[in-house]
């Protein structure tokens, strides 16, 4: 088999990369407008999740695509009930700082894609240690639709206060999926300078002299 000839990237295309990392958001429904998204763009962000590595080159996602309102509402509706049990997870002042934040979109944004872990049958490579790989393949294909559409000016909220099983029985899924990820694609009003919820002080940054230890944990 020949080789195809490798593609290098120039200092400029590093520099653009970086800049689209530092300046992906969660974008919220306070700032989705209501335009539509082409079929084109549609089209560039999914192609990028089908980029995503995936353990033993399993492929092992599937994109449900939904535009429908009553079906945005049923989804809604279990956020709903989600959010308000969370909320009391929450002491007294991190309560009220929760209630106030509008955390996602899923009626306001265009398009909503749920996106599915399907697993296979038998061995996969690269899977037999650790099951969850496949699971993680399919976050490096959200990451690669979220990066993308920050690319394309679009856009994406990953709305995680849901129940699974009630979203899979809103949208038929098969027994055997597994919802990784509930997204909510638009063009905004606005991408925040720093992220969201570190301007409004819910966490602060971690510096990479915190999270970073060299050769062992006995060195840190």
């Amino acid at each position: 088999m020949e080789t195809p000839k490798q593609r290098l990237f120039n200092t400029e295309e590093q520099q653009v990369l970086e800049s689209i990392l530092k300046h992906r958001r969660d974008v919220r429904g306070n700032h989705f407008l209501e335009t539509p998204l082409s079929d084109q763009d549609i089209d560039t962000i999914l192609n990028a999740a089908l980029a995503a590595p995936s353990v033993g080159f399993s492929q092992p996602w599937e994109f449900v695509l939904i535009k429908d309102q009553k079906t945005k509402q049923a989804v809604k509706a279990t956020f709903s009930e989600a959010t308000e049990a969370a909320a009391l997870m929450f002491d007294d002042e991190k309560q009220n700082a929760y209630k106030a934040l509008k955390l996602e979109g899923i009626v306001e944004a265009p398009l909503n894609v749920a996106v599915f872990y399907t697993p296979k049958e038998g061995p996969v490579l690269g899977q037999t240690s650790m099951p969850k790989m496949g699971e993680y393949s399919v976050v490096c294909a959200i990451q690669n639709m979220w990066l993308m559409a920050r690319a394309l000016n679009i856009g994406m909220g990953w709305v995680s206060i849901l129940d699974p099983e009630k979203v899979k029985a809103v949208l038929n899924a098969p027994s055997d999926h597994q919802l990784i990820g509930y997204l909510c694609f638009g063009y905004t009003d606005l991408f925040y300078n720093q992220p969201e919820l570190e301007l409004r002080k819910w966490e602060r940054k971690k510096f990479q002299n915190e999270v970073v230890i060299q050769e062992n944990y006995n060195s840190k």
